[in-house]
C-alpha cells in the first residue's frame, strides 16, 4: 500500500473513514472522522482505537477485533446503543479487513457515520405513527400497484403479506354512500389532480365496521397524474366520542327547546351578550341577536330585584361563587315571570374571570306551586297545632318530629320530652306487635294508612285508650318520608264500657248467688223445718218422762242448729249489705299486725313462725270491716289446719302489679286437693278436712267480701305441702279504669 497517496485520499473524504492497522492503531483518518468522532483532538494519528474512542460499545469492539482476526466484512445500516450514563447513540458502519502486499492482513478500512438524528426522527415517526395509528399508503400509476404500510395493513385487519390492488383496497369501504365517496374522490385526483381529505366508514377484513381518515395528495408531471399518495388513520375511538357528543347536543337541544331552557354567553372583554332564541322568548322579546347588551337583561329584571341580580353577577365576575339567582322578569305587557340563572366561569391563564356561560329557565309555576304548598302547608299546621285529637308527625324510625298540645295533654308529657322519644316507648307492650306489623305493611307499600284501637302509657303510669290512624306521607317517587299519627283517646268510653260490663257481671253474679242462696235456705231451712217438726210429733205423743226429757235435749239441739244456720245466713246477706258501704284507704301493715295480736294466744299454743313481709306504708282500698274478717280467716285457717307433721309456718308478702296489689297468704298446712275441690272450695258448707271445728261457711264470705270490693281471690294448693291464697285489689295508685 502507498501509505502517502492513500493518507492523502482518505483525509479529503468526504465521509468519516478511517484506516487501522493490526493493533486497532490509526493509520490514516479523514477530516470528517477527526469532525465528527473526535472534536477535541488535532491528530489522532498512531493512537489506538479504543483509546481515542474509549466509549466504543463492547458489541462494536467485538466486532473490530472479529473482523480483523477473522479478515471478515460487516455492514450495518444502524444500530443502537445506550451507554452507562443513558446517552443514546445510533452507528452505521462498512468494517473490511485490508491486506498488504504479501497477502497477509495489513488492518481494517472503516467507515463510520453517526444516524443518531435521523434513526431517532424515524424512531419517533414510527412512534406516533403506531400511538396515532397512522399508517401509509401510494398509487403508482406507472404500474397500477398499491403500496400499503405496516398500520395500515393493521387498521384493514389483514396480515403483513398481504397484496392489495386499487379495487381491493376501494371495496374496503363500507358499501353505500362510503365506498361511492372514495371512489369520487380518486377519480377526480385521476382526471385533474384534486386532493382530499375525508372521514369514511370501512370494513375490515374481520368485518368490523371503524371510522378512518384518508388523506390523498397527487403528483403531476406534463398535466398528467404520476401518483398518488398519502396517510390513512383509524380515528374510530375519536369518531365515536364526536358522534355521541353530537347525539348529546342534539338531545341537549331539544331537552332544551322543550323545557325552555335558554343558553346565554356574557363576555367580559368584549362586553358582548350572546342568547339564544328561547332567552329572547322568556323575556317576551322579539328575537334580535344585534341589539343585545348587559343593558337588555337588567333592564328587563323587576325593579325590586335589580340590585340582587347585580351583587349576584359582580360575586360571579369575582370569582367568589359561580352564579345562581332567582328574579322576576317583566315583560314588555306587563306580564311578572320569575326566572332562575345559572352560570359558570371561565377565567384566563392569569386567573382572571373573561366569560360567564349559563342557562335561564322559567320557575314561574314552580313558584305559583311553592306558594300554594306553603298555603297547605300553613292549613295543615294551623289544624295541626289547634286540633282537639292528638296528632304527631312521626319519623321513619319511630321518633317524633313534631306534636301538637293536644297530644300532650292525653299523655301528660311536654312537647320537648315527646319529641325526645319514640312511639315505642309509650306504647303498651301488648300492641307494640301489632303497631309495628301494621307499619311495616306501610312501608312496604301494601297499605296507605290503618287505624288501630291501642293503649299508651301516661306519663303517670295509667293505660290511655286510644284510636291511632296513622297515615304515610310520601314523595313524588313514593318513598314514605314520614307518617301522621292521630290520637282520639277513648278512655273515658272505655271506662264506661267497663263499668256497664262490670255492673252486668256482678248483676249476674248477684243473680246467682241470689238463687244459690234460695237454694241453701230452701234447703237447710226445710231440713231444720222438718226436723223441728218431726221432734215436736214425737214430743206432743210421747208419755215416758225420760224420753220427754230426751226430745226436749233433741229439740234444743235441733232449735240451736237453726239459729246457727240463720246466723251464717244472715252474715252471707250482711256482706251484700256491706258492699254499698264506701270503701276507704286501709293501711294494710297496721291491720296485719293488729290480727296477729288477736291471734296471739293461738300462734304461741301453735308454736307457729308468722312472716309479715308487707310495706309499712302500703296502702289500699277496702271497707275495713271486710279487710279485717278476710284476713283473720285466712290467717286461722292456715293455723287451725296446720300439719301435725311440721312446726306451722305463715308468711304474708306483698306484690305491687301494674293494675293491681296482690296479696299472698302462704302456709306449710295439710293443703288441699285441687283436682277434687276446685269447684266447690269456696262454695257454702264445704270442707275439706275432718276438723271438727269446721264449718265450710269462711272462704264462702270470705270470697264474698273481696269480690264486693271489685277484687279476687285465688288459690294454690298441694296436699301435704300447704296451700297459697292470693288476694288481688285494685291498685289506685297507678291504674284508673
Amino acid at each position: 500500500m502507498q501509505t502517502l497517496s492513500i493518507t492523502s485520499l482518505i483525509k479529503d473524504s468526504p465521509s468519516a473513514v478511517a484506516i487501522l492497522n493490526t493493533e486497532l492503531c490509526f493509520v490514516a483518518y479523514s477530516q470528517v472522522w477527526l469532525n465528527d468522532f473526535c472534536k477535541d483532538q488535532s491528530s489522532i494519528a498512531g493512537k489506538n482505537y479504543l483509546d481515542v474512542l474509549p466509549r466504543t460499545p463492547e458489541a462494536l469492539n467485538s466486532i473490530l477485533e472479529e473482523c480483523l482476526s477473522k479478515g471478515a466484512k460487516n455492514v450495518c445500516e444502524g444500530q443502537k446503543f445506550i451507554y452507562p450514563d443513558g446517552t443514546l447513540q445510533w452507528l452505521k458502519w462498512k468494517i473490511n479487513a485490508w491486506t498488504d502486499d504479501s497477502g497477509e492482513i495489513g488492518g481494517l478500512i472503516i467507515l463510520l457515520e453517526d444516524v443518531t438524528e435521523a434513526k431517532r426522527r424515524e424512531e419517533i415517526l414510527a412512534k406516533a405513527e403506531r400511538v396515532g395509528r397512522i399508517g401509509g399508503w401510494e398509487i403508482d400509476l406507472s404500474t397500477n400497484q398499491l403500496f400499503w404500510t405496516d398500520i395500515t395493513r393493521e387498521i384493514h385487519e389483514v396480515p403483513n403479506d398481504f397484496q392489495p390492488d386499487i379495487e381491493t383496497g376501494i371495496n374496503f369501504y363500507k358499501e353505500g354512500i362510503h365506498r361511492e365517496e372514495i371512489t369520487r374522490l380518486i377519480s377526480n385526483a385521476f382526471a385533474d389532480g384534486t386532493p382530499w381529505d375525508t372521514e369514511l366508514i370501512l370494513v375490515t377484513a374481520k368485518g368490523n365496521e371503524i371510522w378512518v381518515r384518508a388523506k390523498g395528495e397527487v403528483e403531476m408531471a406534463n398535466g398528467k397524474c404520476v401518483r398518488i399518495f398519502g396517510t390513512f388513520q383509524d380515528i374510530n375511538h375519536k369518531k365515536k366520542i364526536e358522534l355521541g357528543f353530537k347525539k348529546v347536543r342534539e338531545r341537549l337541544a331539544l331537552a332544551t327547546q322543550g323545557a325552555g331552557v335558554g343558553i346565554w354567553e356574557y363576555d367580559l372583554v368584549s362586553k358582548t351578550m350572546v342568547w339564544d332564541n328561547i332567552m329572547f322568548r322568556l323575556f317576551g322579546l322579539e328575537y334580535n341577536p344585534n341589539d343585545l347588551s348587559y343593558e337588555t337583561w337588567q333592564n328587563s329584571i323587576h325593579p325590586d330585584d335589580r340590585r340582587d341580580g347585580d351583587i349576584e353577577i359582580a360575586k360571579a365576575i369575582s370569582g367568589t361563587k359561580n352564579l345562581d339567582a332567582q328574579y322576576r322578569a317583566v315583560w314588555p305587557n306587563g306580564d311578572i315571570r320569575h326566572m332562575r340563572a345559572i352560570g359558570v366561569t371561565q377565567k384566563d391563564s392569569n386567573g382572571k374571570v373573561v366569560k360567564i356561560v349559563g342557562a335561564n329557565y322559567d320557575i314561574t309555576e314552580l313558584k305559583n306551586t311553592q306558594m300554594r304548598l306553603k298555603e297547605s302547608e300553613d292549613s295543615f299546621y294551623g289544624a295541626f297545632e289547634h286540633s282537639n285529637t292528638g296528632m304527631a308527625i312521626v319519623a321513619l324510625d319511630g321518633s317524633f318530629e313534631k306534636v301538637n298540645q293536644s297530644l300532650c295533654d292525653c299523655l301528660g308529657y311536654t312537647m320537648d320530652e315527646l319529641t325526645q322519644m319514640s312511639f315505642l316507648e309509650i306504647t303498651h307492650p301488648d300492641d307494640f306487635k301489632n303497631d309495628v306489623h301494621l307499619l311495616k305493611q306501610i312501608v312496604s307499600g301494601l297499605k296507605p294508612s290503618y287505624k288501630l284501637e291501642k293503649r299508651y302509657i301516661h306519663k303517670n303510669g295509667h293505660i290511655v285508650y286510644g284510636i291511632l290512624t296513622a297515615t304515610a306521607v310520601t314523595d313524588m317517587n313514593g318513598k314514605v318520608l314520614h307518617y301522621v299519627s292521630q290520637v282520639t283517646d277513648i278512655t273515658p268510653q272505655i271506662r264506661t264500657e267497663k263499668k256497664l260490663t262490670r255492673l252486668v257481671s256482678i248483676t249476674s253474679e248477684q243473680n246467682e248467688r241470689l238463687l244459690n242462696f234460695a237454694h241453701i235456705v230452701s234447703h237447710n231451712l226445710r231440713s231444720h223445718s222438718s226436723n223441728l217438726s218431726m221432734l215436736t210429733n214425737f214430743l206432743t205423743k210421747e208419755k215416758n218422762d225420760e224420753e220427754r226429757k230426751n226430745l226436749l235435749t233433741m229439740l234444743r239441739g235441733a232449735s240451736d242448729s237453726l239459729n246457727e244456720t240463720i246466723m251464717h245466713l244472715n252474715e252471707v246477706v250482711q256482706v251484700k249489705i256491706g258492699a254499698h258501704e264506701k270503701k276507704k284507704p286501709v293501711n294494710l301493715y297496721d291491720t296485719l299486725k293488729n290480727v296477729e295480736n288477736n291471734l296471739s294466744q293461738l300462734i304461741q299454743e301453735k308454736n307457729a313462725t308468722f312472716e309479715l313481709k308487707i310495706p309499712r306504708d302500703l296502702t289500699i282500698k277496702a271497707i275495713p270491716a271486710y279487710l279485717d274478717s278476710i284476713v283473720l280467716n285466712l290467717i286461722s285457717n292456715g293455723l287451725k289446719y296446720s300439719s301435725p307433721k311440721r312446726k306451722p309456718l305463715i308468711q304474708i308478702s306483698a306484690e305491687l302489679a301494674h293494675d293491681a296489689i296482690i296479696i299472698s297468704f302462704k302456709d306449710n298446712g295439710m293443703g288441699i286437693d285441687l283436682t277434687r275441690h276446685q269447684k266447690k272450695i269456696f262454695g257454702m258448707y264445704k270442707t275439706f278436712h275432718r276438723n271438727k271445728d269446721a264449718k265450710g261457711i269462711g272462704l264462702f264470705i270470705t270470697k264474698n267480701q273481696i269480690e264486693a270490693m271489685n277484687g279476687k281471690i285465688e288459690v294454690e294448693s298441694t296436699v301435704g305441702v300447704g296451700s297459697t291464697f292470693k288476694l288481688y285489689f285494685e291498685n289506685h295508685e297507678h291504674y284508673k279504669n
